[in-house]
């Protein structure tokens, strides 16, 4: 199981990159998002993503970070740029275990740095969390998140021209 911890939503302001953070955990191996600030228009969202491309993807919104941080059974990671080597750190993780992704919006507060088995920096320059989750996942998947498939409702065919897409109809038609 991964999840993805999203910690300090800001509905006016970060409802893009948000969504993106999901769609990104959703993509790339995650099973579940908690999102700190409650926002149904995420939800539905998500959901609606879901429906559309297929998976078991969850997301659950105001959540309680320190709440979750405490009961988490299994490993946490916090993507941060002011964290350990990538490479270095994942080697270190152990992959029986549960995976908590933290990723942060605002600045992070402290007890998130201190909760956290490894506080990992994919790279030290400022960027986006998206592309830090991204990346993240497909060192910490080795790429299996490549061949996950969701059955959904569309389905997009890789193609170097053009658009290719195949909609399934569960009645066949």
């Amino acid at each position: 199981m991964i999840a993805v911890l999203r910690i300090g939503h800001r509905i006016g302001r970060d409802q893009r990159v948000t969504t993106h953070v999901a769609l990104v955990a959703r993509a790339f191996g995650a099973d579940k998002i908690f999102v700190s600030t409650k926002d149904e228009k995420l939800e539905e969202n998500i959901q609606s993503i879901c429906k559309k491309f297929g998976g078991n993807f969850e997301s659950s919104t105001g959540c309680e970070p320190k709440k979750i941080l405490k009961q988490w059974a299994g490993n946490i990671v916090h993507l941060t740029m002011y964290g350990d080597d990538l490479e270095k750190s994942i080697l270190r993780i152990d992959k029986n275990k549960d995976l908590l992704v933290v990723v942060g919006s605002e600045k992070v507060p402290a007890y998130v740095y201190e909760s956290a088995d490894f506080n990992i920096s994919v790279g030290n320059q400022p960027h986006s969390e998206v592309s830090s989750l991204a990346i993240f996942l497909d060192r910490y998947t080795k790429g299996a998140w490549f061949l996950k498939k969701f059955n959904g409702k569309i389905q997009i065919i890789p193609s170097d021209k053009g658009k290719k897409v195949k909609l399934n109809n569960e009645k066949g038609k």
